[in-house]
């Protein structure tokens, strides 16, 4: 069993409510693209162009898309338009697939004598704490010993929330206030939970975009100190995107992955929005696995990214 259990039928009734909204609205442009239509010809073809490119898909993924529907036209000749839904489920998920080499439903921490090291970068407001708050509470409850380091030490707001949300999980942070070296809490940090026997570490980070030179050289520090008290940590550096800003979460992934190797995202915010598209435009071209997706306020609904169960609440 993954570290989060199966894909549970309330989980699964959970992503269809989180995802309503963009269903709803790819399902109403999708419906109007094959209105009268009997096969997939240029014209649906045209319009499903803008129809994944106003979902917030992307103009790159949009086009990588519709080239590998129109090889299938050539291919079989004749494409029924009541099957472009089956076609395009397909297709996406075959993207994914490509990005994500295996969901992680069935994703375990790899046995080692360190904790598992997660340090998480993103721009103010995206849900960084929140999202923070809530790995904590399903690592915790798969069992796992936890601790939170507060190095986003820029904003006393955000060391007060993190804060507040250990309490609230019932977790240890380390907190060294507003204004210290990060370098320093994170380095704190890991010391204080490889002598704890902690399972799991995981580190808030500054999300300053202001100047990108600071910001990577704030965030390789960071990894450096982190590297001198547990080898090879952090073991995942996760980007935290807004889902509902669209375009937006593309230029914050681009400045993110340009600052430092990130190698998983989470996805907020998707249960407010029509934008859901971008969790496949941002995993496509970034070719960064989505590890995580928020569509709720509870702390069940962050759940960990499966991309058939994704696909299928989307186009189902």
């Amino acid at each position: 069993m993954g570290l989060f259990g199966s894909f549970s039928k309330s989980k699964k009734e959970n992503l269809n409510k989180g995802l309503a909204k963009t269903k709803e609205s790819v399902f109403k442009k999708l419906t109007r693209v094959v209105v009268g239509k009997s096969a997939v010809d240029d014209d649906v073809l045209d319009e499903l162009e803008e129809v994944l490119i106003s979902s917030d898909v992307g103009v790159d993924t949009t086009i990588k898309i519709i080239e590998r529907i129109e090889k299938r036209v050539a291919e079989d000749k004749f494409l029924g338009a009541s099957e472009l839904n089956r076609i395009l489920k397909e297709e996406i998920a075959g993207l994914l697939e490509e990005n994500h080499k295996g969901d992680y439903e069935a994703f375990e921490l790899p046995k080692s004598d360190n904790p598992y090291v997660i340090m998480v970068v993103g721009v103010n407001g995206v849900g960084k704490t929140t999202t923070i708050g809530k790995l904590a509470h399903q690592f915790k409850n798969a069992g796992k010993k936890v601790m939170l380091g507060a190095a986003d030490t820029f904003r006393a707001a955000a060391v007060d929330q993190l804060i507040i949300w250990s309490e609230r999980v019932g977790v240890p942070v380390v907190n060294q206030g507003m204004g210290t070296d990060p370098a320093s809490v994170a380095f704190e940090t890991l010391t204080q939970a490889k002598k704890s026997g902690m399972d799991v570490v995981i580190i808030d980070t500054a999300g300053r975009l202001h100047n990108k030179i600071n910001l990577m050289n704030e965030l390789s520090k960071i990894k450096r100190v982190m590297d001198r008290v547990i080898p090879g940590a952090p073991n995942e550096i996760l980007l935290i995107l807004d889902g509902s800003t669209g375009q937006n979460a593309f230029e914050q992934a681009k400045q993110f992955t340009l600052a430092t190797e990130v190698n998983a995202l989470a996805i907020t915010k998707l249960d407010g929005t029509a934008k859901g598209g971008v969790v496949i435009g941002v995993s496509d071209q970034f070719k960064v696995p989505v590890k995580y997706i928020g569509i709720g306020e509870g702390m069940e609904d962050l759940q960990v990214f499966n991309r058939n169960e994704f696909v299928d609440s989307l186009f189902n």
